[in-house]
């Protein structure tokens, strides 16, 4: 079945897309509202507002890619052109590898598809900790309730791979809590491959849906193109100054950018917006900007099983378990998710983290290795404050991230936990993803070895793809950055929409928050700009 490329006949159609690599000469470009970035909070914001018939520019720092681009689902061609640095991203001493989106759609382009609300815990914990006003449960589900119907967000239906199955059967088998994941998919094939960009449309990632959708409404696209630095007076922005970057998506091709518009909107994830403020020397009297950076740290397990996992193949993530989420409230111990990784061979092969010959044997069994992950819960507590974006001399973002005893504890927890569920699940063999691990082939013999293991950097593989905070939101000045709204407090004309509005980690993946928060200011900023 041939999948057509929506954008070859959009654009054929007359949308109004741009690759700024070909431009030859300095531009002028000119909107109500510009918005930095194409994911889950630019794309949803471009489509409301134009929708509202608002003249929108959206501009992206990555290429565009597309279906055409994904057919034949290779890694490598995939991490290079849809990650940030190449799926080399990490904290500036390269104790957490960093997998984020950078192509038109972002990381929703290229995610799991894992689709939760914000947990109730989590809005009261912001509010009686940021005074963050109207986001409680019942405030936030009619917003929720939209995105789930625009993007499709349903519970699988679908049997569980192996991968995910295993999760499921050792949960039961200890008495644990395990439900299934809500995914934002229509028409899945069930390939597998979602974190590669999907091939046949089905995932509805900001690139299939919002964005055509924003298009169609008059919006312009405008791709490889880096912004720079806004520029404040008076209370307001007043331009924004860019460059376009070189056919490779890397280099700057010496073209420069000037934008213009009545208002401004930063979508560009919670480690480029933070820096994007901070080389714009933005108004910072608490000095808030770049705290408060969380990540959902992730430390992995590895098993063996008796039969064939494939894990490469089928829904990514379909199964989770909260049991050790909040267990303790949203304070007291570090709490985690419990989920899947999808299994192809150049993730695994990464995570597995070793070399050579024991590489060679380790992805030997990668047809009956099965993973799991815990998603550690970061920013609830004084002692996991997140991390810090600072900016180099040149400019360019640096994730700065320490680990206290406190999350250590939650590391070896979590190993623990996953070790136990894995072999109840049946693993013939564990093996905590750990510099000084080995395989173990009893719960009895991985417990004893998980209580020795050296919990500090560099030995424990620490990895994100969910990236919070750092322009955190609220109504207490002296902790935030943005009021409830997603308001910058020293610009009129200025609203940031992505991740780094959240004030800590979600305690769940993030993209169904940052959907349901950027529909409500967005609409609330389109009926602003039309009065």
């Amino acid at each position: 079945m041939a999948i057509d490329d929506i954008y070859t006949q959009g654009i054929a159609g007359g949308w109004r897309v741009t690759d700024a690599s070909t431009f030859k000469q300095d531009q002028v470009l000119e909107a109500d509202v510009v918005i930095v970035g194409s994911g889950a909070g630019g794309g949803t914001t471009a489509e409301i507002l134009s929708a509202a018939g608002l003249k929108v520019l959206i501009l992206e720092e990555g290429p565009l890619k597309t279906s055409a681009s994904f057919k034949d689902m290779n890694d490598a061609r995939a991490y290079g052109e849809l990650y940030q640095e190449g799926a080399a991203r990490a904290s500036a001493d390269g104790a957490v590898a960093v997998l984020q989106g950078r192509s038109v759609g972002g990381s929703t382009t290229i995610n799991w598809t894992s689709s939760f609300r914000t947990p109730p815990p989590t809005l009261k914990y912001w509010a009686d900790t940021f005074a963050l006003k109207d986001s409680d449960e019942q405030a936030m589900a009619p917003w929720f309730a939209q995105m789930e119907q625009r993007l499709g967000v349903a519970p699988w239906g679908v049997q569980p791979n192996a991968n995910n199955g295993a999760l499921k059967r050792g949960a039961e088998a200890l008495g644990w809590a395990a439900q299934v994941i809500p995914r934002n998919v229509r028409g899945c094939w069930n390939l597998g491959y979602c974190g590669l960009g999907c091939p046949t449309n089905a995932k509805q990632s900001m690139l299939v849906t919002t964005i055509p959708g924003a298009l169609k409404n008059g919006a312009q696209l405008v791709h490889h193109v880096s912004v720079r630095t806004l520029q404040f007076a008076g209370g307001k922005v007043t331009g924004m100054s860019a460059e376009a970057l070189a056919a490779d998506c890397v280099r700057p091709s010496g073209v420069k950018l000037k934008i213009k518009a009545r208002h401004y909107v930063l979508a560009g994830g919670a480690i480029n917006t933070p820096a994007l403020l901070l080389r714009s020397n933005a108004t910072d009297p608490y000095g808030r900007i770049g705290k408060r950076t969380c990540i959902h740290p992730v430390n992995v397990s590895m098993a063996q099983m008796p039969d064939k996992v494939e894990g490469y193949y089928g829904a990514p993530q379909s199964v989770y378990s909260d049991e050790f989420q909040w267990k303790h409230g949203a304070t007291g111990p570090v709490g985690y998710k419990l989920e899947v990784a999808p299994m192809q061979p150049m993730l695994t092969g990464t995570i597995v983290g070793r070399y050579g010959i024991e590489l060679q044997a380790a992805m030997a069994g990668l047809p009956y290795m099965q993973s799991m992950l815990a998603l550690l819960r970061d920013g609830f507590d004084e002692q996991s404050p997140g991390g810090e974006i600072r900016i180099d001399d040149a400019g360019a973002p640096q994730l700065h991230y320490e680990f206290s005893d406190y999350l250590w504890d939650g590391f070896r927890r979590a190993y623990l936990s996953m070790a136990e569920l894995q072999f109840a699940a049946g693993a013939r063999q564990v093996t905590p993803i750990h510099v000084d691990s080995k395989p173990y082939a009893s719960w009895t013999e991985a417990r004893q070895a998980i209580a020795g293991l050296a919990c500090r950097k560099q030995r424990v593989p620490v990895f994100t793809a969910h990236l919070m905070g750092g322009c955190a939101m609220g109504e207490d000045e002296k902790l935030t950055v943005v009021d409830s709204a997603g308001r910058f407090r020293h610009a009129d004309n200025l609203l940031i929409i992505d991740g780094s509005i959240f004030p800590t980690s979600i305690g769940a993946n993030p993209q169904l928050s940052i959907y349901g928060f950027a529909c409500r200011n967005a609409t609330r900023l389109a009926k602003q700009l039309r009065a």
